[in-house]
């Protein structure tokens, strides 16, 4: 037959596109179940359902490397459960991020000069919507870039037809089940976005303030007590003061009343638990309206409660005149001012305290007295946990699921209603009888006093209201739809860590609340990407990398592979632009090879070859081919994704490229045509199955160099349990992926083989210990250990002289006079100093190491017995430690060596 030709450089740009749009326009992202599909299969011999819905990027802008390790992780497990014969589906989509998109929108209008109530709702609504599709089209294509699988024909969005219906059927089952109800509460609000927030998306970060020492006055004149605060500007809201009623020092003046500051108000002292007798005075000012602590006591001794807030975050009519309007930060330095000059303030301390933070714009957020939707979410959170403990999910890894169980443990009611127009919007209607009328269906009128004149609530919902039903509402739910039946619970969520509490319990929550069946069994939670340093990357640091800046450079195998490479469960992954070199390489050595494979095979003719046909060599290969394809699924299926790449690389790269077929090429040199058509059959195989081992990881690369592979010829060559395969001809996409053979399995041969690469190891370490140039061939004596796996040397001379660069070897009973000797399990190998080696430049060369590795010792020494032992870090002084250990290896092996010669 011809050689077939590969193009003599790795060309990535020059193929991905091409076989992306192949995959697509031929169907084989769809699932076999579906009569598109171009393996289209309803038989019983589909292995199952594989169901993964991707967690919808926002969009507000486009893909970072952090989704980009996401969709990475999710492809190639969807990739790996095709070829596994899974009816595999991957539903993709996109959030519209209720509060992210507005502010995204918001700023673009005061670059204007405008502001949202400029435009009035319905403009504004547009307007998003553009924003919306702009940046949608932007992410659709950097997913495409990355190769990623899925079902575009599926594609689902947050704010959809279906989805908006899926959302209204849910909030109004809420109300009916008693789960949904409007309450004057204490929320979190975030001044600048004017909106409520729920309390996990409050940041809290450390933050430089001060802890301000008030007097209080007795009302009655009697003296006066001292109060701390960080908020000395909400004095104003206080409507009592509480100490602790097993306070000695305090127990005779509850009840007692104080007068406010500045005010001339009386409140009175009253006793609870929930103050600490050991922090400051012991006393706290309760401000209900602003602290949700203090909102609890204040509900425990039916408190009023005093708003002092208007909703950008200035003071309100609730203050007195010459503070209204004030930020709290201004309001603070003058209430400190004026409490100075009335000889009430008595110190300021200077502390770092944890401050909440919008987690969109990072604006303070406020305490604020608010009407506003809510979810009771405890009855749903103990049918989350009681589904953990009955195993119906489990986490990967498995520490997340005391984060889980905390977190539903201590959960709290759902604030679900925002301020804002971009969401959906709340269907609630409000009659000027006092009704409320909570509906499916836009009402006509009022069930109770008939009116037409409704009003319907001008609050939208929580972005992650929408994002809790994805696992089913974007299977078509609450229709009942074939999809819905077949996928339905879904398989496997991979997300990372930073959200297991707005999106993960709460997806389960309501998954098991609507459906009756948790959304998911397997939840892997990956870690997050970081730079070299560790930081998170972001646009304020300036660290951050763009997937197709790095596809654009090495290809997007190269970042996929990298990616899975480096994803050990339950780490961050740390990378700069370099990492990207180690995919690249690996890429850049399965076309390479290929190349040479394919280029071989001018004049060959492919035959039938059976398992007796195999040599030693080719049975170790095969066996090592399903050692990888073993760990390979065993880490896919336990989504341990950087052990299967791990075993791939040293399959492919070294035990296949740099062992295997370097060690064929003395049957091509040697053998007849028959044992050359041989071998390269066998070749061709190994090459075949590697690609689909190696396709998850690798997608593009592996499918280009498969459609060059001569499939039909090769099917008729496998006549054996060993040397057998699939008879699948077709896109490498939808290939099976490699089995377990148990016939491949000897470890008889794979520990011949183990000693005869330790052999060869040796023999060229030891060249590289006497300076000699590897393509300088020497001569060495073996010593072999009878009855030892190293007894395969006397049957490998042929390789031992091709692979470690010998010319002549000699098998001994004893060490040689002038040579040095290297060790193994079974054996010793000696490089024979003679003509072929300079005796003098080669002393010289071990003397001078080993007085450079002396002087590493001695430096070692002197740290270890100084005070670096005594100060540094553990982990320090035990690298130290090492350091001098394997000097001293050394420092012994060269003066054995420099005693040999001498």
């Amino acid at each position: 037959m011809k050689a077939i030709e590969l193009e003599k450089a790795y060309d990535p740009k020059s193929f991905e596109d091409r076989i992306y749009n192949d995959w697509e326009s031929k169907g084989y992202f769809k699932p076999s179940s579906d009569e598109s599909s171009p393996v289209h299969c309803q038989c019983d011999k589909c292995q199952g359902n594989y169901t993964v819905v991707i967690p919808p990027p926002n969009v507000t802008g486009v893909l970072h490397m952090g989704h980009g390790l996401n969709n990475t992780l999710q492809d190639i497990v969807v990739r790996y459960h095709r070829m596994k014969g899974d009816n595999t589906l991957w539903v993709t989509g996109t959030d519209h991020a209720g509060i992210a998109t507005q502010n995204v929108v918001e700023r673009q209008l005061k670059k204007e000069g405008l502001t949202r109530n400029d435009l009035g709702r319905e403009k504004f609504l547009e307007r998003t919507w553009k924003v919306k599709e702009d940046h949608h089209n932007i992410i659709v294509k950097q997913q495409r870039k990355l190769g990623n699988s899925t079902d575009w024909e599926r594609e689902r969005f947050t704010y959809d037809e279906g989805l908006s219906k899926a959302v209204r059927d849910v909030f109004v089952t809420l109300y009916e089940r008693g789960l949904m109800y409007k309450g004057n509460r204490l929320v979190n609000w975030c001044p600048r976005c004017g909106t409520a927030l729920a309390d996990d998306e409050v940041d809290h970060e450390d933050t430089a303030g001060a802890m301000y020492h008030l007097y209080y006055e007795y009302a009655d004149g009697s003296g006066k007590i001292e109060v701390a605060t960080t908020r000395p500007e909400t004095f104003f809201g206080d409507t009592a003061v509480a100490v602790n009623p097993n306070d000695e020092r305090y127990k005779s003046i509850v009840g007692k009343k104080i007068k406010l500051p500045l005010t001339g108000k009386e409140i009175p002292i009253i006793a609870d638990e929930y103050v600490d007798m050991e922090f400051g005075t012991g006393m706290v000012k309760i401000t209900p309206a602003h602290d949700p602590n203090d909102w609890e006591v204040g509900k425990r001794h039916n408190l009023e409660v005093i708003n002092l807030l208007n909703p950008d975050g200035t003071l309100n009519e609730n203050v007195p005149e010459k503070y209204r309007g004030l930020t709290c930060a201004k309001a603070r330095a003058l209430v400190i001012e004026d409490l100075t000059n009335a000889g009430l303030f008595k110190s300021e301390e200077k502390m770092n305290h944890s401050v909440g933070k919008c987690y969109r714009c990072k604006t303070v957020v406020e305490p604020y007295l608010s009407a506003q939707w809510f979810v009771k979410m405890k009855p749903m959170a103990d049918k989350a946990l009681e589904a953990w403990k009955k195993g119906e999910i489990v986490f990967y890894p498995r520490k997340w699921e005391n984060t889980y169980e905390h977190w539903l443990t201590g959960i709290r009611d759902w604030c679900v209603s925002r301020q804002i127009w971009w969401g959906h919007r709340i269907p609630a209607w409000y009659c000027e009888c006092g009704e409320t009328i909570v509906s499916r269906e836009d009402p006509d009128c009022c069930p109770k006093c008939g009116s037409k004149n409704l009003t319907q609530d001008p609050d939208v919902l929580d972005t992650w209201f929408s994002s809790w039903l994805w696992p089913f509402s974007t299977l078509g739910w609450p229709e009942n739809t074939p999809d819905l039946q077949k996928f339905y619970p879904t398989t496997a969520l991979v997300t990372a860590y930073d959200i297991i509490f707005f999106w993960v319990s709460r997806m389960i929550m309501a998954g098991l609340e609507f459906t009756g069946k948790a959304p998911f069994h397997d939840i892997y939670i990956h870690g997050l990407v970081r730079d070299k340093q560790g930081r998170k990357m972001s646009k304020s640091l300036g660290n951050g990398m763009d997937p197709l800046e790095i596809i654009d450079m090495y290809g997007a195998d190269a970042l996929k592979f990298t990616l899975g490479f480096m994803c050990a469960q339950g780490q961050d992954i740390l990378i700069d632009k370099d990492s990207f070199k180690l995919g690249s390489r690996f890429c850049n050595k399965v076309w390479n090879a290929s190349r040479y494979l394919l280029g071989n095979l001018e004049g060959r003719n492919l035959v039938p070859v059976c398992d007796e046909d195999l040599t030693e060599l080719d049975l170790w290969i095969y066996a090592r081919l399903n050692n990888a394809a073993k760990i390979a699924r065993e880490a896919l299926e336990s989504y341990r994704y950087n052990d299967a790449a791990s075993a791939l690389m040293e399959f492919f790269w070294n035990e296949f490229c740099d062992w295997y077929v370097e060690a064929t090429k003395i049957n091509f040199k040697n053998g007849d045509d028959k044992e050359k058509d041989r071998q390269a059959t066998v070749l061709m195989n190994i090459l075949e199955e590697s690609l689909r081992l190696l396709h998850p990881y690798i997608p593009f690369v592996t499918e280009e160099i498969y459609q060059k592979l001569p499939l039909a010829e090769l099917v008729s060559t496998r006549k054996g349990k060993i040397i057998t395969n699939s008879n699948y001809v077709g896109m490498l996409i939808n290939a099976p992926y490699p089995e377990v053979v148990t016939e491949r399995e000897n470890d008889g041969i794979q520990e011949r083989f183990d000693a005869l690469k330790d052999l060869i190891a040796k023999v060229r370490a030891a060249k590289v210990d006497c300076g000699i140039d590897p393509a300088v061939k020497i001569n060495i004596a073996i010593k072999t250990e009878k009855g030892s796996a190293a007894e395969v040397a006397k049957e490998k001379v042929e390789m031992i002289q091709l692979l470690a660069g010998v010319a002549k070897v000699e098998f001994v009973e004893s060490k040689p006079a002038s040579s040095i000797g290297t060790v193994g399990k079974g054996f010793e190998a000696f490089v024979l100093v003679d003509e072929s080696i300079n005796k003098e430049q080669l002393l010289s060369r071990f003397q001078k190491a080993m007085e450079k590795e002396q002087g590493y010792a001695k430096m070692s020494e002197n740290k270890l017995n100084g005070n670096f032992a005594k100060h540094a870090p553990q982990n320090l002084v035990d690298e130290e430690k090492a350091r001098l250990a394997e000097s001293q290896k050394k420092i012994a092996t060269l003066a054995a060596y420099i005693e040999e010669l001498k």
